[in-house]
């Protein structure tokens, strides 16, 4: 045994960002008080920013990215674990500030993990990942401004065939909320529906209209697209209403009017996922897990090998993938 094990490892050249699989050791890894054999990490949208370099995700090169990762603990220098403990990470940097779960290993801070929730495996967890995590800060909003299931109360999710979009719909399905799932691809109405979705609508139908307040149709929405998408969600939804918004994959202007917010007292609930507090995220969490247990299944995701997570990365960005995407860090392909 020499010690080494595989990352993919983000190099740039001339502005350009590469990423391959290469061997480092464990002294190559930065300071930290836990060590972590990983099992999974995942593809969310910022990864795939990160890796193609198409977004300014990543300032200093080499770098490792993956925002998610669980596994198990390997060495700890914090009282609070212990080898063989089964952690998971999300957010606080890792991945973009300090290096992240594409690799076999990590050395991260104590304060960045959590214990696995009860009855998760790490698969199942990475199956849901910050995308997941992200859609039930999202309803977690919308519950702490009144939303909640019954009365034929009907939600919308934009980015719908994304990691957010497509836990968030069933999510919200699994707890009885009528959902309508926006897309911008009309080949993918059928997945949607599996989801949960009661209705698949077209971007363009949402977006078509100028008008500054059109007719008050949603309760509720989880929107992970922003831009124009956002401003037909606001001025569509019913009096009282609330937009979760955590995403601008379809920019991050907003151009609206004052309208929906003074005539119909709607709210717009800004969604972070990267800095909640771990008490907030194991409650999370801990949802996450019993509604995976209660469904009886996962998302059935697709599972990618660490070589594979640049071509991916590129096809998340063109909208040609749909759902979640877990990466083996363990294999350098999963075919």
């Amino acid at each position: 045994m020499d010690g080494k094990f595989n990352v993919l490892m983000l190099r740039q050249e001339e502005g350009i960002t590469h990423a391959a699989v290469e061997e480092i050791t464990e002294a190559d890894l930065p300071e930290g008080e836990v060590l972590v054999d990983i099992a999974y990490s995942s593809l969310n949208y910022k990864d795939a920013l990160a890796v193609s370099g198409k977004g300014r995700i990543i300032r200093r090169f080499p770098f490792i990215a993956g925002i998610d990762l669980a596994g198990a603990v390997s060495e700890s220098a914090s009282p609070d674990f212990k080898p063989g403990d089964s952690v998971l990470v999300t957010g606080w940097g890792v991945g973009e500030k300090f290096w992240g779960g594409y690799a076999q290993k990590a050395r991260v801070k104590a304060a960045w993990l959590l214990p696995h929730p009860t009855g998760l495996t790490p698969f199942q967890a990475m199956s849901i990942g910050t995308a997941g995590l992200t859609s039930m800060f999202c309803l977690m909003a919308l519950e702490e401004h009144g939303l909640a299931p019954g009365d034929g109360k009907e939600i919308v999710v934009t980015g719908a065939t994304g990691g957010v979009g497509s836990v968030a719909v069933s999510l919200l399905a699994h707890l009885g909320y009528r959902v309508s799932a926006v897309t911008g691809r009309s080949d993918r109405a059928l997945f949607l529906k599996k989801l949960g979705a009661s209705e698949v609508i077209a971007r363009n139908e949402l977006t078509a209209s100028n008008k500054p307040l059109q007719s008050g149709r949603w309760a509720g929405a989880i929107d992970a697209v922003g831009g124009s998408t956002l401003a037909g969600v606001l001025s569509s939804l019913a009096y009282g209403g609330s937009v979760a918004a955590c995403g601008l994959a379809g920019g991050s202007d907003l151009a609206t009017t004052v309208f929906p917010f003074i005539l119909r007292g709607v709210n717009l609930l800004g969604i972070d996922s990267a800095y909640v507090p771990n008490e907030k995220r194991a409650r999370a969490w801990q949802r996450l897990s019993d509604w995976i247990a209660a469904r009886g299944a996962n998302l059935q995701p697709q599972l990618i090998g660490l070589g594979e997570v640049p071509q991916y990365s590129e096809e998340l960005l063109s909208s040609k993938l749909q759902g979640r995407f877990v990466v083996d860090v363990n294999a350098v392909s999963a075919k």
